[in-house]
This record gives C-alpha cells, structure tokens and sequence, in this order.
C-alpha cells in the first residue's frame, strides 16, 4: 500500500503515473472518436489522442529515471514530434509548459505541481489563434485553478491534491455540455476534454493504489453506440493540415497571423526552434508555402475531413473499410461513391516535397515534370501516414482491408503492414497486395469496395479481392523512355536503341506483381490505335470486362483510347477515363497512357438472412 501521504512526486512514480493515465485513454481511443464534433464531426480525436499519447508512452517506458523536470521536457517534446489533430497539438503544448515550468526541478511538491499545470494551460491557450471556452482549455484552466488555490491554501499532499483537482476537471467537463452550441446539440462533452480528464483519472487512481496496469488493450468489434454523436455537418475547410517546423528563433505570433486567413482551427505548439502547425484549410499547399518561410518543413501531413465524416456516417451501414495508396488511379466519383480511403504517396522535385492528388493535382505535375531541371522522386507514405488512417478506422469500422501498390516496385505495402501490426485493432486490419499499379490498382480496390457494398463480410470480401488480383491486369504505353531513364528506371543504352529501331515499349504488370516490359509497338505514329489492338487481344469476347484508361495531361489521347477500345465491343462492363497521378507517371511523363484491364464478374451478396 502506498503511504498515507505524497509530499513530493518523484520522477519515477510520475514515470509510472502518466502510463497509467495513457494506459486508460488508449482504452477509451474508439469512444473518444465517437463523441467527437467540435471543432468538425470527423471522429478522429481519440486517434490522435492515442498516436500523441504513444510516443510519450514510448519515452515512459525507458526507465530509469532519477530527474522529474527532465522527464516532463522528454515526454513534451515526443507528444511535439508525434502530435495529430487539434487535441494532440494542445496537449503537446500544454507538456511543453509543463516541462518549461518544472523542467528544473528533480522532485515536485504539490504547489510546484500546481505552478506546472498552470503554465502547462498557459502555454496550450497561447497556442491556439481563436481559443474558445468548453474545450479543452476551459478544463485545463479550471483544473490549475482550483489546483493553485488547494497548494495555497496548504494541500501539500500530491495524491490528495491530483484527487480534488480531478473533481473540479470531471465537473468542468460536464460543464462543456452546454458551453459549446454544438456539443448541446449533440448531447456530449467535448472530446479532447474528455481524452485529457481521462488521463488525469488514470493518472489520479495510480497515485491513489500504487498499481499499474499495462495490460495489452484489444480491441474487439466495434461498440454498438452511435456512429458519430453529431451527425453530418457543412465543412468549411475539407483539409486537416500540419506539418513540423524546425529553424532558429521561429516568431510564433507572426507565423499565427500569417497563416490565419487560410482556415481555421489554427494551432502553432511548439519551441523558439521548432513548431508543430495544425490547421483546418482548404489549400494545404499554401499553408506549408508559409511555413517554409520560417524554417525547414518536414512531416506533412493533410487528412480528408470530408472523407473522415462520411467514415463515421457509413460505418454501420458497410461495416467494412477499404483503404489504399495514391498510386492507385481511381475515378474521383468513384473515390466518392464507395468511401475509399486515400493515403498519399510523398513526392520531391529536389528540396521542394508535396503530397500526391493533394498538394500537387496531376495536371500541375505533369507541368512541373515537363519544366523542372531536376527530375522528381517518389517515396512511399510513411508508415505512421497509414497507422494514423488504420488508427482511425478500426475505431469506427469492424474490419480494414488495404490494398496496396504491388510490392516489388515500393515498399509501400510493406509500410501498410507495419502501420498495422503496430496499432491496438491489429486483428482487425488486412494488407493485401494489388499484384498491380495505377488504373490496375484502382480496379482492385474498386472492387473490393463493391464487394463491401454488396454486404460480404470481411473473410469474403478478402477472399474476392485475392481471386480477382489474377483477372486483373495493368498495362503502360510510353511514348518517350526520356522520364524512365532519368529516374534511373531504364538505362539510357535503352533510350538509344527504341529511338534507332523507332520502338515503343510497353509496361504491363505480370501475376507474381512485376512490373516489366511486356511487348512494344513498331513506330511512332498512332499510339493510341497500336495500344488499343494491343490491349483488345487480351481480350475474351465471352467475358465481361472493365477498364480505366488513364493519361499524363493528355486527355484527347486518353478519350480516343478509351473509345477505340469500347467501341463495338458489348462485353465492357463500365469503362473509365481518368488523369494519372505522379507514383507511376514519374516515369511516363507527359503523354503517359494506361490501361487497367479486369475480367469482371459481379460480388455476389450473401443469401437474405444468411450468417
């Protein structure tokens, strides 16, 4: 049993009580999504509470630790670098004032505990360019005040201080309910409130017991309470945008009042040298063009609002999601229609980095890869890119199936299943292979979203998806091999030799997911016309196909291929005509033309009343 009182807190039980505290808020991850409607119902506060809350966590776990103020200032600056969403951006700020308070300090009595928490509320309201009350800084402050006046009044025993504080946070949090219009409406408190009066529980019972539970949080299938507590609502902004800063004496103010007039929800947490931006913004773009006028940006990040709502308003009814990666080229309407989840593929024309079909659309980087004197490079999305969209998903879905970009050209699925070996509903996320690339790619994840829609469960929705990867194939036309050779794809001995022999190559992807050269065209008039007999005899008039013909800036040529191989043909199931993105047209260039050929067969729906 602990001792009847705490005069001061050392850096090992502090160590021990903010694990507990994470332990119960990753615990309640999925229910804090839930409730979330304020600043946008996009469900995902409890996911970025818990990616935030990891990576102290992480820090915690790396005993021993004989100094409390400089465990506060490691912990502050891990939630600064892993800091998601709006309500880890404050949090993260609100440890940096924590650490900035006591960072000296090797033990804690309870005034000086008070006096952190205190500059730790300072800091997070300062962080924030439109604070408003029945958020999460009401509580903070309401929790340092009614701290500051016990410590002064003599509470000088930590647990008992950590306990009342704890009631005048529950009661603050209550009080949230009617503060904000749309949490009386919605009937809850505010999220990010809950997630932090959930940490200081956890933290609070530790003190109070002595135990630490660090048991393994399963998940299991999703609660049966609502979707989302607040329903569709009207986006101003459709982008969640940060990024990181890191540079020398950065202003925050003037970085706030530059970036203000893009959107809102504006969060600017961090150090004189380095800075953790978060902001809702309809031109993601512009936002890291600002910011690199004030040092080094890295981590960018911009997640879809508009696709996180209509996540958590479609949950119930598809049950599963289906995610992939931008380089699957997929009809915008389509996107829409069958919820598919994009996670984007990194993209650097030298120091100059941008997110693929986000910051950089493919009519603009088809512009670019023409101009630019250095050739571009793609990279796969980080690994934390997919654990944060699994993160979310599995706390909304019952199943996630990612189909990813064939694995012997990227590494891209190799990053989708280490996002989801690392996050709490493992057993509920798969991470398929598409055996393919761009248009090809985009048939399979189509697919499978249909099958969804057509109301398979998850073993055979995952079970369709692997039978169709062999009916489904992906071919290229490359007018030029000058983008391949100069993205060190294809040797320039290569270029010379299709120039002398006037050859057109063709890329086709093969079963085993290679991408290679699978036959070529004899000169250089009429592609269009030589692609189309080329793909059509690949084609059995006894089945039923689809296809998605993209093109590199160059939509009249992708029309007359998309015609020239529907026309007379009454075996195309549905055919479409799309703009590629950068991850396969890097080495296409301008005038990039491809094919993505599937044999069709329609998902069938399981028996009315079946298991």
């Amino acid at each position: 049993m602990p001792a009847a009182v705490m005069p001061r807190l050392d850096a090992a039980e502090l160590g021990r009580a903010l694990r507990a505290g994470i332990h119960r808020v990753l615990a309640q991850q999925e229910h804090l999504d839930r409730i979330n409607v304020f600043p946008v119902p996009d469900g995902d506060t409890g996911t970025n509470l818990a990616i935030t809350l990891s990576a102290m966590l992480a820090v915690l776990k790396r005993p021993p630790f004989d100094h409390a103020g400089r465990l506060l200032t490691q912990v502050a600056d891990a939630a600064l670098d892993a800091a998601r969403g709006n309500s880890g951006a404050i949090l993260a700020q609100f440890f940096l004032g924590l650490g900035d308070r006591a960072g000296h300090l090797p033990e804690l009595s309870a005034l000086e505990f008070a006096e952190a928490v205190q500059g730790g509320a300072s800091y997070a309201r300062d962080a924030l360019a439109d604070p408003r009350e029945g958020t999460i800084l009401t509580v903070l402050q309401d929790l340092a005040t009614e701290l500051k006046r016990l410590a002064a009044g003599g509470v000088d025993d930590i647990r008992a201080l950590v306990r009342r504080g704890l009631e005048r946070a529950e009661r603050s949090l209550e009080a949230t309910r009617d503060q904000l219009e749309v949490l009386h409406k919605a009937d809850v408190v505010d999220a990010g409130a809950a997630g932090f009066v959930t940490l200081l529980e956890g933290v609070s019972a530790y003190l109070d017991s002595g135990e630490l539970d660090e048991a393994e949080i399963s998940f299991g299938a999703v609660p049966s309470e609502p979707e989302s507590a607040g329903g569709e609502a009207s986006l101003e902004q459709r982008w969640c945008t940060e990024c990181m800063v890191s540079g020398e004496a950065i202003d925050h103010r003037r970085l706030r009042e530059e970036l203000a007039p893009l959107g809102s929800s504006l969060v600017v947490a961090g150090t004189r040298r380095k800075v953790r931006v978060h902001m809702h913004v309809n031109a993601p773009r512009e936002l890291f063009r600002i910011a690199a006028g004030y040092g080094a940006v890295s981590g960018e990040k911009a997640d879809d609002m508009q696709r996180q709502q209509l996540a958590t308003l479609h949950a119930a009814r598809r049950r599963i999601a289906i995610a992939t990666d931008s380089a699957a080229d997929i009809p915008e309407a389509e996107l829409e229609r069958l919820d598919i989840h994009i996670v984007p593929v990194r993209l650097h024309f030298g120091e100059r980095s941008f997110l693929d079909k986000v910051t950089l659309g493919p009519e603009e980087f088809y512009q670019l890869l023409a101009s630019s004197p250095v050739h571009p490079k793609t990279s796969q999305p980080p690994a934390g890119d997919f654990r944060r969209l699994f993160e979310f998903l599995s706390s909304h879905y019952e199943s996630v199936l990612s189909v990813n970009l064939t694995g012997t050209v990227s590494g891209t699925r190799q990053a989708a299943e280490s996002a989801a070996s690392r996050i709490a509903a493992r057993e509920r996320v798969t991470v398929i292979d598409s055996l393919n690339a761009s248009a090809g790619q985009g048939l399979v994840v189509m697919y499978a979203a249909e099958c969804v829609a057509a109301g398979l469960d998850a073993a055979a929705v995952t079970a369709a998806v692997r039978a169709v990867l062999a009916r489904t194939r992906t071919f290229a036309c490359l007018s030029t091999l000058d983008y391949a050779v100069r993205g060190g794809r294809v040797p320039a001995i290569a270029r010379s030799v299709a120039r002398w022999l006037r050859l057109s190559p063709l890329l086709a992807t093969f079963p085993d997911g290679r991408v290679a050269i699978g036959g070529t065209l004899f000169g250089r008039a009429n592609l269009s016309v030589k692609f189309a007999r080329f793909v059509g005899r690949r084609m059995d008039r006894r089945r039923r196909y689809r296809l998605i013909v993209g093109h590199g800036n160059a939509p009249q040529e992708g029309a007359r291929l998309l015609e020239l191989l529907t026309r007379g043909r009454d075996n195309i199931d549905r055919a479409w005509l799309v703009p590629l993105g950068a991850a396969l047209g890097v080495h296409g260039g301008p005038g990039f033309l491809v094919v993505g050929l599937q044999d069709y067969q329609s998902p069938r729906a399981p028996p009315a009343g079946g298991d």
